[in-house]
């Protein structure tokens, strides 16, 4: 019997995370949680006037993510959540509180193809500014175990279709 798993789309801000979240939970049948929606509204205050948050600022959030995918896999149900994840004591903490079966899905993309994305979203509280702090904070999860890397120069259907490829050799199915 499988066990449900849970898949997190991570990567910097404006490379698709939540477009591809959906699709990917459409695709697999599983719940979506758009993670920031899950940030403390003080940090969503902080991103929105410019101002980077602290790994101090990251770690209730992380926790409250980490939580509600622990949750789901203890109700036997698989998840997707968006979560930039861009460091790898996050995304340790993480596999921490899932307690298994979690994997990631990183979309990697050019900085020029990033900030063109960035600036084409709609009321979106991050503004381009940040892509910068986002960017030199980023440590690529690139071999890390269980994690699919994927390039975001693509439409979002492409980008899903490849991640689901990837999932699928890491023995991830609908």
């Amino acid at each position: 019997m499988n066990k449900p798993h849970a898949i997190i789309v991570m990567g910097v801000s404006g490379c698709g995370k939540s477009s591809v979240g959906e699709k990917l939970a459409a695709a697999l049948h599983l719940a979506f949680i758009e993670g920031d929606a899950l940030h403390p509204a003080a940090n969503v205050e902080k991103m929105s006037k410019g101002i980077s948050l602290t790994d101090e600022d990251r770690m209730p959030w992380l926790d409250r993510i980490g939580e509600d995918i622990k949750a789901s896999l203890e109700k036997g149900q698989g998840i997707i959540v968006s979560c930039s994840a861009l460091k790898r004591t996050y995304r340790d903490r993480l596999r921490a509180a899932a307690g298994g079966n979690l994997f990631f899905v990183y979309l990697e993309g050019s900085k020029a193809l990033l900030t063109k994305r960035m600036g084409e979203r709609k009321g979106h509280f991050m503004p381009v500014s940040l892509l910068e702090s986002q960017l030199a904070t980023l440590e690529v999860p690139t071999g890390e175990p269980g994690v699919v890397t994927v390039d975001i120069d693509d439409t979002i259907d492409g980008i899903a279709a490849t991640a689901l490829k990837g999932l699928a050799s890491l023995g991830v199915t609908g």
